[in-house]
């Protein structure tokens, strides 16, 4: 069995004693959340026979219909979907920016230039298939300082006219910018809602069941091998909002005058609902871990974002490495005190729809999953990694260990 130091073990009791708190918060949300989802699931009767697969055209699949509606429902939502055959959440982000702009509309980011993955999809690095290659056209307002919407910017521009969409990104992505919370979001809807016309759309990825409220748009888009899916979910995506936003995107799920009427589910609900269940208990062993994080690692010096005693809107933990060489050591320790492929050593590589190489740690069940403890970041100065997730509180504090033992404290 694996040993720590006892001056590592001492220092974590230490901190977990400052955590404590916070972690009370924490589990009071995690409540709040799970009885939010429990309703949701009593309310729409849900039954064994849902569990059952359809193969084929996939008509009459009771059991895909009201999943959709659980995942609708638990967001607040008029209408939405979730999908096993949605391969990520840049795959579910793309199939609602293609459903809602047609050639010559005009999409704004209003919180900077969207994640790295999402700029073959637009356009912004030359793509065939991009929106820009079928003549959407990409603006772009950034945040004031890292941290507020530029609220006057945004209406500014809305006032000029031509704007098909307000496209806002909760989480930071590979940005030093603040993460944005629900009310914030619900905020800038509630502007976009004046301009008759104009869809709202959030990446919602990241975020989802670390506060107690979603927020509102036209459309909230995620991954279910993120916070949705619990840890249960092998793969997918959802979309979720007003049912006029919900039908436009279904037609780039599958076809125009089809949408959701068909799409066998091969099997794939239960581990989806399940998923959905799971979602608030799971999203809580992941804050919790991020929390610890960032209390252990500014006990021995490193820059942390967010510090270990504030308030999140999503389950990214930032650390500032300082170099290469340690950088690379915590993504060693990380992948060490994973479940999965502990023994080999991650290593940096020139990933597809990134700019700089990128070293991932992530010795998951299911490959890609940032809902179990992973880190990732681009190899570029201040050496700044990106950790998130933990299935498992105890298992999430084996990880953070490992790789502060990796670096040498």
């Amino acid at each position: 069995m694996k040993e720590f130091s006892k001056a590592l073990l001492e220092r974590a009791a230490e901190c977990e004693k400052a955590l404590a708190g916070t972690f009370a918060r924490l589990e009071e949300t995690a409540f709040y959340n799970t009885r939010k989802v429990m309703s949701v699931f009593a309310d729409n009767q849900l039954s064994e026979r849902h569990f059952n697969g359809t193969v084929g055209y996939g008509y009459n699949d009771d059991g895909r219909d009201l999943c959709d509606k659980l995942f609708a429902q638990s967001f607040g939502c008029e209408a939405g979907f979730a999908r096993a055959s949605i391969i990520s959440g840049t795959h579910a982000l793309a199939i609602g920016l293609q459903g809602l702009l047609r050639p010559g509309d005009v999409m704004v980011s209003v919180t900077g230039r969207p994640y790295d993955t999402l700029s073959g999809v637009i356009g912004l690095t030359p793509c065939a298939g991009s929106l820009a290659e079928f003549g959407v056209k990409y603006e772009q307002i950034d945040m004031i300082g890292e941290a507020t919407l530029d609220l006057p910017a945004i209406k500014e521009r809305l006032d000029k006219g031509n704007v098909k969409m307000i496209y806002a990104q909760r989480s930071k992505g590979y940005s030093a910018r603040r993460t944005l919370t629900a009310a914030e979001l619900t905020q800038l809807g509630e502007l976009v809602k004046q301009y008759p016309g104009v869809f709202f759309v959030v990446d919602n990825c990241y975020g989802e069941f670390v506060e107690k409220e979603e927020p509102k748009a036209d459309l909230l888009i995620g991954s279910l091998i993120k916070n949705p899916g619990g840890g249960m979910a092998e793969s997918g995506g959802y979309l979720v909002g007003s049912a006029e936003a919900v039908e436009l995107a279904s037609y780039r799920l599958t076809v125009p005058g089809i949408g959701l009427e068909a799409g066998a589910s091969l099997g794939t609900t239960k581990q989806l609902i399940k998923g959905l269940f799971y979602a608030p208990h799971t999203v809580l062993q992941a804050m919790k871990t991020a929390h610890f994080a960032a209390a252990m690692f500014e006990s021995f010096g490193y820059h942390c974002n967010p510090s270990a005693l504030e308030e999140r809107s999503d389950i990214i933990q930032t650390v500032d490495c300082k170099t290469r060489e340690l950088l690379l050591a915590f993504c060693g320790g990380i992948q060490a005190g994973s479940p999965v492929d502990s023994y080999v050593t991650p290593e940096g590589w020139a990933m597809p729809g990134y700019n700089d190489e990128v070293v991932m740690a992530a010795g998951a069940f299911v490959q890609g999953a940032s809902i179990e403890l992973s880190a990732d970041a681009p190899i570029r100065p201040p050496y700044r990694v990106y950790m998130q997730g933990g299935l498992t509180y105890e298992s999430g504090k084996y990880g953070i260990l490992t790789a502060l033992e990796k670096m040498g404290h």
